[in-house]
């Protein structure tokens, strides 16, 4: 690729919220390449994830599919496990205080953190680092240093600090120490590039930047990317809201899940977690639009290509197989009636709702003798929260279930 194919393909599925904006950061991404180019280096790049869980799921790998890119044009990719920060967490989308972890819940689910990324991420060219290595060494002296490059009507003005602020709710001075943390990690690593969603905007563009130029380095280029909607094509992918996908789950699974998901959000999954470059994108959104392919099946060829990165051509196949024996041959009637999912709204309340059921007892029972199914998985918990697919009660009770627009 010539520089500007490679801006085009690094900045694909990138948001700051303001045109000019992003077109400083390609502009700034355009002329690091071109320096690195001629001093014959790789840039660094980096991306933190503090292991707050132990189970990573689809929207998570957004950014490591984003490194990746960055690893196959031959640059330094730093998987950075945020040990230290993870002992605050992350204020950026939350409304609450994040309660604070102990060091061995920390470490407990760091284990398995690189082992994940791995299934996206080139082993050989990716380097595992801990921020604990440096912000354990910051004296007080170092952190009044740090925290002298910020105002307390920056974190105020922050919107989640912000509607706590209006509701009385309190907000921890331990809580502001975050984003001056991560941009030290910027610092400490010295990076030419740092990826994060949207909500690290603050983080990397406000903080990263500032810390890096006060402490005397070249400011790192924001690599701010979209936020994956869940499949229920409308929330941020979530593990507790139930329209997440899990990335250590099955192909068949992860298929059948990826074809559930609302017409309307295949074009960020294009591209945030395939490894289709922007010209690919294109071409399958234009032929959506005018009709050229079904919108089925250009989901039947995302779903394959997602799989396909995580368990490989032949697994990809076969659930590909799989579901088409399940739904496409399967006596489903075309005309099936469809159901606007409510928010948390579980697949017992439907049921009953829609009179597939005349009780609750009923209906549990229907879950207890496998009775129940969406997207041909049996379901076997009366409390799952209702995703957006084609529910099945019984032998001849369909409905086709839908997020709400």
């Amino acid at each position: 690729m010539n520089i500007d194919e490679q801006v085009a393909l690094l900045m694909q599925g990138t948001e700051y919220g303001d045109p000019d904006i992003k077109q400083s950061m390609a502009q700034e991404l355009k002329d690091r390449l071109i320096q690195a180019e001629k001093e014959k280096r790789p840039l660094r790049i980096y991306c933190g994830y503090d292991p707050t869980k132990a189970d990573l799921h689809l929207g998570h790998t957004v950014t490591m599919r984003k490194l990746r890119q960055f690893q196959d044009l031959g640059h330094q990719v730093i998987f950075l496990i945020g040990d230290f920060t993870a002992l605050i967490g992350d204020p950026s989308d939350k409304d609450v205080t994040r309660p604070i972890l102990t060091k061995e819940q920390v470490e407990e689910n760091g284990r398995t953190y690189a082992e994940q990324a791995f299934r996206i991420l080139d082993r050989e060219k990716t380097e595992i680092r801990h921020n604990s290595e440096w912000l354990s060494k910051l004296s007080f002296a170092d952190l009044i240093r740090i925290a002298s490059n910020f105002t307390v009507q920056q974190f105020l003005s922050r919107e989640k600090f912000k509607l706590r602020w209006e509701k009385g709710d309190p907000i921890y001075v331990h809580e502001t120490f975050y984003a001056f943390m991560q941009g030290y990690d910027a610092y400490a690593l010295d990076t030419d590039v740092q990826v994060g969603g949207t909500d690290q905007f603050f983080n990397i563009m406000m903080a990263g930047r500032k810390v890096m130029t006060a402490l005397g380095k070249q400011p790192n280029i924001a690599i701010t990317l979209e936020i994956l909607p869940g499949t229920d094509g409308e929330i941020k992918m979530s593990k507790s809201l139930g329209n997440h996908i899990p990335i250590t789950t099955t192909a068949e699974d992860m298929y059948g899940k990826l074809m559930s998901i609302p017409d309307k959000a295949m074009p960020h999954y294009f591209r945030l977690v395939t490894r289709w470059n922007p010209q690919q994108v294109e071409v399958l959104e234009n032929d959506m639009k005018t009709g050229k392919i079904h919108p089925r099946d250009a989901k039947m060829k995302l779903a394959h290509e997602v799989t396909e990165t995580f368990y490989g051509k032949e697994a990809a196949d076969a659930a590909e197989q799989d579901f088409i024996l399940k739904f496409q041959k399967k006596e489903i009637p075309d005309d099936i009636p469809t159901f606007a999912i409510k928010s948390d709204q579980s697949l017992l309340e439907i049921i009953i709702q829609v009179n597939f059921a005349p009780s609750k007892s009923q209906a549990r029972r229907l879950f207890e003798q496998g009775g129940v199914s969406l997207n041909g998985e049996t379901i076997s918990d009366w409390a799952a929260v209702a995703t957006p697919g084609v529910l099945q009660v019984g032998k001849r009770k369909f409905l086709d279930l839908v997020g709400q627009d």
